[in-house]
């Protein structure tokens, strides 16, 4: 379970990114956060693992104290939680494998990360990801032969490889066609159903929030407007978060 108890987030030059904000996240949601640009929705998933640091409140996941963790203790914490971009934040010059491979190198000793060499139970595990987003017949092409909604697959399945229980996504198919976009939306749906994956997306397209998560937060100025089921959603809920803005943020 992910808690924010009164949770505050100042940046230096004095703008707010989240506004005491309290909510909690049970195991195996599908979040969908939306909101104007700049609203607070990529501060409230980094805080999570600590990308960003609050500046009030507590935040807690299964109990544990984020923002007390430090060193081993940190990183350990952070191998379980997922992280995807709308960038995809690949290595395009060599394959996918080896790319979905990157996600075993806290865990390898010096030798074997200074030359590359992973074990054959890593090397079968990049496997079973990238077959878990139908992308194995790509495992040893390279990445920059990918199309862009392949190349967040292989994202995807490098986040997989390292067993998450939670998967942030920060505006993943920001950067996709219509079409791509749903099928990578179709791919985090089946992950959250099937392996029980907490999911929170921020995502700029309300339709595909609505279509495809079960829980949505809407964000206004670092405050939490709405948080509730997609059922819940109706126009004026939508006219509160945006400001009448929503076509123009869509736009």
């Amino acid at each position: 379970m992910i808690v924010f108890d009164h949770v505050s987030k100042v940046y230096q030059n004095g703008c707010k990114g989240l506004d005491d904000v309290s909510l909690s996240i049970e195991q195996g949601e599908f979040v969908g956060i939306i909101g104007l640009s700049g609203a607070g929705k990529s501060t409230l998933i980094r805080s999570i693992n600590r990308m960003h640091e609050i500046t009030a409140g507590e935040l807690t996941v299964d109990g544990i104290d984020v923002h007390s963790l430090k060193g081993k203790a940190l990183r350990q914490f952070r191998r379980r939680i997922g992280m995807i971009f709308q960038s995809f934040n690949l290595v395009t010059r060599t394959t996918v494998i080896k790319n979905v491979l990157t996600s075993f190198v806290p865990d390898l000793p010096f030798w074997r990360m200074l030359f590359g060499i992973f074990p054959k139970e890593a090397k079968i595990t990049a496997l079973e990801a990238l077959e878990k987003v139908g992308i194995l017949d790509k495992a040893y092409t390279r990445v920059d032969q990918l199309s862009g909604g392949q190349q967040q697959r292989v994202a995807l399945a490098r986040t997989l490889a390292q067993n998450p229980s939670i998967i942030l996504a920060d505006e993943p198919v920001a950067a996709l066609d219509p079409v791509t976009a749903k099928q990578v939306m179709d791919d985090f749906k089946k992950i959250n159903e099937d392996m029980n994956i907490t999911v929170l997306i921020n995502i700029h397209h309300v339709e595909l929030a609505l279509q495809y998560a079960s829980r949505i937060i809407g964000i206004k100025a670092g405050r939490i407007m709405f948080d509730g089921p997609v059922e819940a959603v109706t126009d004026s809920v939508l006219d509160e978060i945006y400001g009448g803005k929503l076509q123009e943020e869509e736009a």
